[in-house]
């Protein structure tokens, strides 16, 4: 993707200057705020932290705050542009901390080329970090910087320059390995750059099971090799006593390749003269050292990952320092140690095999990512990594007792994949109890891939027991064109099934007197959706999903007029969970209802409360409308008051109130200053709408252009669990909507 310099100096000066800004976490809107932010209410956990240091965790966002330090002498590929010109990237830097692992940060430009200073500055600074990330300073100095610190201070210090890249690209070493199916400790791995990363990368390496005589590393002069010259103590570790000269002669036979050096320094030639399915690392920035087809137009056999987001295996830091700074935060670890380097690049490894969230590839412009030559790392924005990562960094500080404040590795694994926010918490929680008792769930569309991906991530995530339906041939076509596991899986075909006359009968009973006759019935079973439904109402399933390949009215209908409404229900009713990171609501009625009549409305509500409570959230709900409590007496807004007053009489216990003007509703204090009367104390959580046209431009408007997630539509009112799948549902909404229905069925 080309980014021209205009686009890049806009992205940066337009509106705010800069990337980052800081935000309080705690109310300053009153003069009692501001008492309790700064003095005399301050005073109280100042005290507190003198009389136990450690207690600076608890009372302020030290745990959390991450110094991101740079003198600027190694900026990206353009050098020593001093302290200034550097602090762009050090934002992006806290831009990527907070925006994959919620990490706060403040970045720091230091004016000095003195290694000492850069010290002093650090030591001076622990008392407000939890963690510094050291940034693009030169080498050798960074290397002297980083052991100093890492000796006399008593946080997390980490240079990512030189550990990052050594990070993720062994990772991807271990994944090349395993496909090639060569022994790590027997490969030969030459390296290009004998600077912070590729000496880092050496060394990890080797941890990981190279072995260190068969490191070959070459610098700018060409192959290190002893008596070439005086090496500094970083590099004289890796000079060996070797006749070869050049990158050329150090690459004949080599398995391996590892350039973080510049670019066109490797031919093709060169590619061909190594050994049988070679691996090649060429990460300079932003070109490589050869380019990516140049090196695969020559050899078929080979894997290859370049630090370029638009060839496949891009190794990128951002895979790394994030996780491993969150993991080593919520553990309060004094260091970031080799234990902790090498479990971060095993649990990604290990990510890498697992299958794929369908949104992860969506956001690289592809159908799917499945491990093998041309995905042997995750990528950065697969979500997972959080989890994977950051608790394998934490076990590792743990084992290897540098955690200050250990933690249940289950409980904190739950904790990190519900950090992003309030609606994964919902979600989470849904899980869990659909996992408790997993019930049969039947999705009729059974030829949809993403169907397929859906109905395998709930059998193995145990959340239910899927079923698809179709032709058993075509279904597994399907499936093996994009390499999905249907092992498990339940397929039936409608046409062909035993069960089709018994429910063709039962339907002809259901609807002789609506027009369908015992052949038309035998005709309609053919209809997946129909076949799905009715599997539901003889007790064949207990769930059913589907809507992904077809209208809305397609799904609803057949629901309508085979499964009965719930005791004392007059109508169905839909509604969407919109998410917020840190706040849920719930919209109704967004996709049945027309214009409901004030009874309607106040079935809706009602019916909305139950659901939200099945998401663990305690409903407050305003019945919306243009007027706010007779203030525009219309027709339209008398039938809401009306639908108030019957939630009220039938369910005197919910918190409910209206008719109230949507943003009235989410400010309690202007309630409270004018209509001191209302029964709404709270933020409203559960909004129904007037009309059709109102809730659903409504939810719509919200996600596409306030952001939130919406999960849905959920059908309310029905005595059996259908819900209609959104055309537009990903794989993961699927699998929400399945842990939904299956939490329906357990009711």
């Amino acid at each position: 993707m080309l980014i021209t310099k205009q686009q890049s100096l806009d992205y940066h000066s337009l509106g705010k200057p800069g990337k980052v800004e800081v935000n309080p976490t705690k109310p300053c809107a009153t003069q009692v705020d501001l008492s309790m932010a700064y003095t005399p209410g301050v005073a109280q956990p100042c005290l507190e932290i003198q009389k136990n240091p450690a207690d600076v965790y608890k009372y302020t966002s030290k745990g959390n705050l991450v110094a991101v330090v740079s003198n600027g002498t190694a900026v990206l590929g353009l050098g020593d542009i001093g302290a200034a010109a550097g602090k762009p990237v050090m934002e992006g830097k806290g831009v990527l901390f907070k925006r994959f692992a919620d990490i706060d940060v403040f970045d720091i430009e230091l004016d000095t080329h003195d290694p000492d200073e850069v010290i002093r500055c650090c030591q001076l600074l622990e008392p407000t970090f939890g963690g510094i990330n050291l940034e693009d300073i030169k080498g050798p100095e960074c290397f002297y910087i980083e052991e100093t610190l890492k000796k006399t201070m008593k946080i997390p210090v980490f240079h990512d320059d030189q550990h990052g890249t050594a990070i993720i690209s062994g990772a991807a070493l271990l994944n090349a390995v395993e496909l090639t199916g060569k022994d790590i400790s027997k490969i030969r791995v030459v390296f290009s750059g004998a600077g912070a990363a590729g000496i880092s990368c050496a060394k990890l390496y080797c941890a990981l099971g190279v072995r260190h005589e068969n490191l070959i590393m070459v610098d700018s002069k060409g192959v290190m090799y002893e008596g070439r010259e005086k090496y500094n103590q970083y590099k004289a570790e890796f000079a060996r006593k070797t006749e070869l000269r050049t990158l050329g002669d150090a690459m004949k036979d080599a398995d391996v390749f590892v350039g973080v050096s510049m670019k066109d320094l490797v031919t093709k030639e060169m590619v061909k003269s190594m050994a049988r399915e070679p691996i090649i690392f060429a990460m300079a920035n932003p070109d490589p050292e050869i380019a990516y087809p140049d090196a695969m137009s020559v050899r078929k056999d080979l894997i290859m990952a370049t630090g370029r987001s638009d060839y496949p295996n891009q190794v990128n830091n951002v895979l790394g320092f994030p996780f491993i700074f969150r993991g080593a935060l919520d553990v309060q670890a004094t260091a970031i140690n080799e234990p902790m380097k090498i479990a971060a690049c095993h649990a990604l490894a290990d990510l890498a095999k697992q299958d794929v969230p369908e949104e992860v590839a969506r956001a690289y412009g592809v159908d799917h990512f499945k491990f093998g030559r041309e995905y042997i790392i995750p990528k950065p924005f697969d979500s997972r990594i959080l989890m994977w990562e950051a608790s394998a960094v934490a076990k590792a500080a743990m084992d290897t007792g540098v955690a200050q404040k250990p933690v249940d590795l289950e409980e904190y694994k739950r904790a990190l994949s519900n950090r992003i926010g309030k609606g994964r918490v919902i979600m989470s929680s849904m899980h869990e109890k659909a996992r408790k008792n997993p019930k049969r769930i039947v999705f009729p569309e059974g030829n949809s891939k993403r169907i397929l991906r859906a109905a395998n991530n709930v059998l193995n995530q145990g959340i239910g027991k899927p079923i698809v339906l179709g032709d058993p041939e075509e279904i597994k076509a399907v499936a093996a064109e994009n390499e999905i596991d249907i092992d498990g899986i339940q397929v039936i075909n409608p046409i062909t099934s035993e069960k089709r006359t018994a429910y063709a009968k039962r339907f002809h009973e259901m609807r002789r007197r609506k027009g369908v006759t015992a052949d038309k019935a035998q005709i309609i079973m053919e209809d997946r959706t129909y076949f799905g439904i009715m599997m539901l109402e003889m007790g064949d399933c207990d769930a059913v999903l589907s809507g992904v390949t077809s209208e809305y009215p397609a799904t609803i209908r057949p629901a309508l007029q085979i499964i009965r409404l719930q005791e004392g229900i007059k109508r169905v009713s839909g509604m969407f969970a919109m998410i917020q990171k840190d706040k849920v609501y719930m919209f109704a009625d967004t996709t049945v209802n027309i214009n409901p009549s004030a009874e309607d409305l106040a079935e809706i509500a009602i019916l909305s409360a139950k659901v939200a409570r099945r998401f663990n959230i305690e409903p407050r709900i305003a019945m919306l409308s243009f007027s706010n409590f007779g203030s525009a007496p219309y027709p339209e807004s008398e039938k809401v008051a009306r639908a108030t007053s019957l939630v009220k009489q039938r369910a005197p216990e919910l918190m409910v109130d209206g008719e109230i003007q949507a943003d009235a509703a989410v400010m309690p204090d202007f309630v409270k200053r004018y209509f001191p009367f209302s029964t709404l104390t709270s933020e409203a959580n559960v909004f129904v709408f007037p009309s059709l046209d109102a809730a659903n431009i409504a939810y719509k408007l919200m996600q596409r252009i306030g952001g939130l997630v919406a999960v849905g539509p959920i059908l309310m009112g029905l005595s059996k669990p259908v819900h209609v799948l959104h055309m537009t549902l990903d794989v993961g909404q699927i699998v929400d909507m399945a842990a939904i229905a299956v939490v329906d069925a357990q009711k």
